[in-house]
């Protein structure tokens, strides 16, 4: 984790207005240090512009087309759902540094986008616009939510030490994504997960990124990250045009994972027809109301408890909560990431919300939305230099989610491992996240464990109002594949 600042802060006077409105110095950061972390924060999740379009650009919808027109997926479908995806996240990345001023970035949501493209879109008489009709009407709630105080207010019940849980959870979260990017680990045959091929190429970019992260940030250099992730891409973009490796899915089992680094020019004009392509009520044209209802719920869980996870773990990472686990303007938060949703449904890319590689550019020194605002206005130049984005493969960015993993897991030692009313549902709350690979997951373990230990110990005064709820609302979750089934609502 960067080092503090312990000096006194220089008079409001003599900083510049970019630092006083974002309040860089009083937050014992640089602009230099905003920079670095959200040029971070960038590229540990600019994987999202080639997968976002690989996952929902790929599928047919209920009447049998692909998103963006046609039976099957196209490369200028791809790369307009790409251009979308990139500038819609980089619009609400922005909008929470400006708003929110908070280091955290957002794009179409992983795990969501799987939701919409194969649960929801696949219905039958379903369309794509239909589908992100669903998205929308889910951020709008989840919206009227965040005004009514609603969703602060259960953000505000949830203990300090299972706050503290999550962001330890969602550390080794990242870091299990980090190494499944990267390939070092594998799906196994008789085993959930085992080592991959260690002897290839891409796995070399990847260790070679891993050690001089650790190498540099002993050694205490600043930017020790990106200095990593750069190096490692020049090391895959000169092994990539040496050997000619490609990709798994190029036909080489021991390839890139997802993109070879390949220099195929600077500038490459976008597609944005995509934008608006939504509409609002159509589900209810095809689907029983209950149907409607209950994807809607799904969506809006997940969304729900994966941003308190994210901005938990950022704010943790950062040190910018405050004795209840709080971060500062968490309404603005919490409502710059609800517009965020109703905008990937707009935007026709899939709910947008809060990425957890945010913390990757918090571990390099992010402080402020202007790391925020820096990782935004690398999207939006991203619709233009795709070329350039793809040149980062994961194995170069990975590094970088692993190595948070252990800055993150530093928190642990703030949970009071004897007591068991909350020790319980820290380690199931910790577990269950990277076990599941889902955030949400996760806090509903350690939601529901809370409620039931206190229960049995005649505590039941000691559960707030809300966790009451909160609990219940998971208990639905986890149950909605049963009761869709039982109603005969399944896809």
């Amino acid at each position: 984790m960067a080092n503090q600042t312990t000096t006194a802060p220089p008079p409001q006077g003599e900083l510049s207005a970019i630092d006083r409105f974002f309040k860089i110095t009083e937050r014992g950061s640089t602009i230099g240090a905003e920079i670095r972390g959200g040029l971070v924060t960038f590229f540990a999740m600019s994987y999202i512009i080639v997968l976002n379009p690989l996952i929902i650009g790929t599928v047919q919808d209920g009447t049998g087309q692909v998103l963006g027109g046609g039976a099957e997926a196209t490369p200028d479908t791809l790369a307009m759902i790409a251009s979308a995806t990139a500038l819609v996240a980089g619009v609400l990345t922005i909008a929470m540094g400006v708003f929110a001023n908070y280091p955290m970035a957002l794009a179409a949501g992983l795990g969501l986008n799987a939701v919409v493209a194969f649960s929801i879109a696949g219905l039958p008489g379903m369309t794509w616009a239909d589908a992100m009709g669903i998205v929308v009407i889910e951020g709008i709630i989840i919206l009227i939510l965040v005004f009514t105080g609603f969703r602060q207010a259960v953000f505000n019940a949830v203990p300090v030490e299972l706050k503290t849980a999550i962001s330890v959870g969602i550390g080794l979260f990242i870091a299990l994504v980090g190494l499944v990017n990267a390939g070092f680990v594998v799906p196994g045959a008789g085993t959930p997960l085992e080592l991959g091929n260690l002897g290839t190429w891409p796995i070399l970019v990847f260790v070679v990124g891993l050690v001089l992260t650790i190498v540099l940030f002993v050694r205490k250099v600043k930017g020790a990250m990106l200095v990593a992730i750069i190096t490692a891409t020049a090391l895959a973009v000169v092994l990539e045009n040496t050997l000619n490796i490609g990709t798994k899915a190029g036909g080489n089992e021991n390839g890139f994972n997802l993109n070879a680094p390949e220099f195929t020019g600077v500038v490459d004009v976008p597609d944005l027809g995509l934008l608006g392509q939504f509409s609002l009520l159509g589900s209810f044209d095809n689907l029983a109301v209950v149907t409607v209802v209950l994807l809607v719920f799904s969506l809006l869980i997940a969304d729900f408890f994966d941003t308190m996870g994210t901005m938990v773990a950022v704010g943790s990472e950062g040190k910018l909560l405050d004795a209840q686990g709080n971060p500062p303007r968490t309404r603005a938060i919490l409502a710059v990431d609800s517009v965020a949703a109703v905008a990937g449904g707009v935007g026709s890319v899939s709910s947008n919300t809060s990425f957890v590689e945010s913390t990757t550019g918090v571990g390099a020194g992010a402080r402020t939305g202007f790391a925020s605002v820096v990782t935004g206005v690398a999207f939006v130049l991203a619709t233009f230099l795709a070329p350039i984005v793809a040149l980062v493969p994961y194995e170069a960015a990975a590094p970088a989610l692993v190595f948070v993993g252990y800055l993150m897991m530093a928190q642990v030692a703030g949970i009071s491992w004897k007591n068991v009313e909350i020790a319980i549902p820290a380690f199931l709350t910790i577990v269950i996240m990277p076990f599941t690979y889902s955030i949400a997951d996760g806090i509903g373990a350690g939601f529901i464990a809370f409620v039931i230990i206190k229960l049995a110990l005649g505590k039941v005064r000691q559960i707030h109002a809300l966790m009451w709820v909160a609990a219940a609302m998971f208990l639905l979750y986890f149950t909605l594949e049963p009761i869709q089934t039982a109603l005969g609502l399944g896809a």
